[in-house]
């Protein structure tokens, strides 16, 4: 009988069981797959974080054991308490190899070819006999590389026996064996020991002096492995995968999402008191936190303690295995003196640049955290410049008393003399011009850096600090690979030029969860290097899960650009609510700045009091605030067609789900480039309540389901020069003048579908230019 044909009975069987019984699965292997104790961590088998990718219809026993053979495992009954248990339509997975290669060892060795071959075959065999469902797995791989970075495979003869019994016996085979190579290979010799389990000495009970061992997974190793076995569950069509666990996105699974590593750290504590630091508000402790950051890296690393009090700094420089703490009560102020700051190369925008150093600062680093319940605060006031249009009259009269300069119009303040000079020449500190930093002393003032500035750091953990009050952008990850932040706050002053919560630059793997950015710029950023600087690093930021997240003032909620010349992927946006942000989800490029946006995944998302769009795809971003200030204009920009080139941006591929917005200017605006169009977009299921409906203008494949555009313009939607747009269940006020303008020579392919359009009303008007037939009822 072939094996599709069983797994259709299989499937069958399922389907007929009573509502009130789970399917089952058992899993049988060694350690690898094992479930461990609380005493074990951070020890994780695959089996664990396999069992969270299924639905509650599931129910999975995980008989693995550690060091057991498929002798052992019969020898000692562990294989005839599983047997006994299998009904029709169970699932058995079957893995073991590790130790049946142990020769010396007669109660586990079992050879390939004869006694492990037979007790593959047996355990198949009894499994059908019950009218189960069995299903190999080839031995998953060790972590070894030789002396050239070059694999190594240690497993000799058993991933091909697995093979082959499972051919011969016509039951589906799982082939971890290759498949957990790739992995380990990807991830290359230095990279791959987080898969494992290698951590330094002084930090888990069980592990006091330390382990190095490239079995056994970490926790993150083990979701990984574990997805390879639910995808090869989805590859083969097994009746098993439509059990598996769906997420937040519905086109997505759960066990497809980003998988980060979390760092650990070693209990061994530095208090910064004890370097000499004191909390008294006046002095200046740099030397004596930098020394304690110091000692801690050099002893193998653990927590530097910030304890309760005010403690003045100037920039700190983090180190490798360090988890710098702030205990409940600690405010750690940076310094208001801008010359305790020393100009440095770093990036500005994307591009490389010249910046005083920022306060909090960390290259090539490894296994490094800002953690606790403290206070940060960058001093940024000394910092910023400030628009008049943006002060009331007694805020601008104190402002100005203060100190500092006012240009010419007198409707901009500067700190400084230096700083105002520095603006009026914006690229002058671009290190593609050539300068010094000697040659920019005149302008260090201007030069304001970011607050948190990590670059090219892995193993990184932001969780619980409040960062406020910061020069430029406040936390910016660049370079960085596997990113966590948690429970983190940002407050900058709403006025704050570029005083962004997050930007996250040509990042890989992260996940920011339970945030709140209260801020003067963009709230969450995801960018990845700007224009022909940002394409040559070409380095996407990508696979990112942002979840139950909260944004206030802010030009937007979460946003994609406009420095993203390195392309942005894999974006999983979930549970997030803007409140009084400019722009809501704001997607913004422009023509020179280049890459790919793709793949980019929003559900759930709740905003109100929304200044411009709800939600805004926009390549014609021009570095101007969102919503314009009194006596200012923002109007469209004539568009024409331009030749493709490597500087031409693309926004494709954007899956959006259950918005909600209570108030805002525009509810959708979609504006690409005639050269190429905002393309295949989704929005589904959403409300929004706004003066605009939709505004569409050079764009394609875009599909509206269930949209409620509830605007108080007379026309809710209008098309423009755009092909294969979809507006299908779509509801509108009763009141409205008109439903539906087209317009444009170039549109094509506008289907309005399950929309009451009554008849004694004319709701939808055609240009004068608009081609025949482009209208699709």
């Amino acid at each position: 009988m072939k094996p599709v044909f069983l797994f259709l009975i299989a499937g069958l069987l399922v389907a007929l069981r009573p509502a009130d019984e789970r399917v089952r699965v058992f899993l049988c292997g060694d350690s690898t797959m094992a479930p461990k104790l609380p005493i074990d961590v951070p020890e994780t088998g695959w089996g664990m974080p396999f069992a969270d990718y299924f639905t509650s219809v599931v129910a999975l026993q995980n008989h693995a054991v550690n060091g057991r053979s498929t002798k052992s495992f019969i020898t000692e009954g562990r294989w005839a308490n599983v047997i006994g248990q299998v009904r029709p339509g169970d699932w058995v997975l079957i893995q073991f190899g590790h130790n049946d290669q142990k020769s010396t060892d007669s109660t586990r060795y079992a050879a390939p070819q004869t006694t492990y071959r037979q007790n593959l075959t047996r355990f198949v065999n009894e499994v059908k006999a019950k009218g189960g469902n069995a299903v190999l797995l080839t031995p998953v791989m060790r972590r070894k590389f030789d002396a050239n970075g070059k694999f190594v495979d240690q497993h000799g003869e058993y991933p091909g026996v697995v093979k082959a019994v499972a051919k011969e016996l016509g039951v589906p085979l799982i082939d971890l064996h290759a498949k957990s190579q790739a992995v380990i290979e990807q991830h290359g010799p230095e990279g791959s020991k987080v898969l494992f389990m290698h951590y330094p000495p002084g930090m888990f009970p069980k592990h006091v002096k330390g382990i190095t061992d490239d079995t056994h997974f970490s926790p993150y190793g083990a979701a990984l492995m574990a997805s390879l076995v639910a995808q090869s569950l989805v590859e083969q069509g097994l009746p098993l995968r439509n059990f598996l666990k769906g997420s937040d996105f519905p086109e997505k699974l759960a066990f497809e999402l980003p998988k980060v590593y979390q760092p650990y750290f070693r209990k061994d504590t530095f208090n910064i008191a004890r370097y000499g630091s004191k909390a008294d508000g006046i002095t200046l402790n740099t030397q004596a936190i930098n020394q304690a950051i110091t000692r801690c890296s050099q002893a193998g690393g653990g927590t530097v303690l910030i304890p309760e009090g005010l403690w003045l700094t100037g920039p700190l420089v983090l180190r490798s295995n360090v988890n710098l703490h702030l205990a409940s009560g600690a405010l750690l102020q940076f310094s208001r003196n801008r010359d305790d700051y020393p100009i440095v190369a770093t990036t500005w925008e994307g591009q490389d640049a010249y910046r005083c150093q920022a306060p909090i600062w960390g290259v090539d680093l490894v296994n490094v955290a800002i953690t606790g319940s403290g206070v940060i605060d960058g001093g940024g006031e000394v910092w910023r410049a400030v628009k008049k249009s943006k002060q009331t009259a007694s805020q601008w009269a104190k402002l100005v008393a203060s100190g500092g300069v006012l240009d010419d119009k007198k409707e901009t303040w500067y700190p400084s003399a230096g700083s105002m000079k520095g603006a009026q020449s914006p690229d002058l500190a671009r290190i593609a011009n050539g300068k010094t930093p000697a040659e920019l002393t005149e302008i260090r003032d201007f030069l304001r850096p970011n607050m948190v500035s990590l670059t090219r750091c892995q193993y990184v953990l932001l969780d619980g600090v409040t960062f406020q009050n910061s020069p430029a952008w406040t936390l910016h990850p660049l370079l960085c690979e596997h990113v966590t932040m948690r429970g983190v706050t940002v407050k900058n002053q709403w006025y704050a030029q570029n005083g962004d919560g997050v930007d996250l630059e040509s990042c890989r793997n992260g996940l920011l969860e339970n945030c709140t950015f209260d801020t003067g710029d963009d709230g969450i950023t995801i960018k990845s290097g700007r224009d022909e600087e940002g394409r040559k690093r070409g380095v996407p930021t990508e696979n990112f899960i942002i979840r139950d997240c909260r944004v206030y003032q802010a030009h937007g909620g979460f946003v994609i650009g406009s420095e993203m010349s390195g392309g942005v992927r894999n974006m999983y946006v979930s549970n997030c609510q803007f409140m009084g942000t400019d722009v809501g989800l704001r997607f913004k490029t422009a023509r020179g700045r280049g890459g790919v946006v793709e793949n980019i995944y929003v559900n759930n998302i709740s905003m109100t009091q929304i200044a411009g769009e709800a939600i805004l795809f926009d390549m014609y971003y021009a570095a101007k605030d969102p919503v314009p200030q009194a006596g200012d204009k923002n109007e469209l920009p004539t568009i024409e067609g331009k030749p493709l080139n490597e500087g031409t941006p693309r926004f494709r591929s954007f899956f959006v789900h259950n918005v909600s917005c209570l108030g805002a200017e525009t509810g959708i605006l979609i504006r690409g480039l005639p050269e190429m169009p905002v393309s295949n977009i989704l929005i589904e299921n959403a409300v929004l309540q706004t003066r605009k409906g939709l505004v569409c203008i050079e764009a394609s494949d875009i599909r509206l389901k269930n949209v409620s555009l509830l605007a108080t313009e007379p026309t809710v939607m209008q098309v423009q020069n755009s092909q294969q747009i979809t507006l299908d269940g779509i509801t509108y006020p009763k009141t409205a003048e008109r439903l539906l303008k087209i317009s444009g020579d170039r549109t094509k392919g506008i289907r309005l579908t399950n929309t009451n359009v009554p008849d004694q009303k004319q709701l939808v008007e055609l240009g004068n230019h608009v081609p025949k037939g482009a209208l699709i009822r």
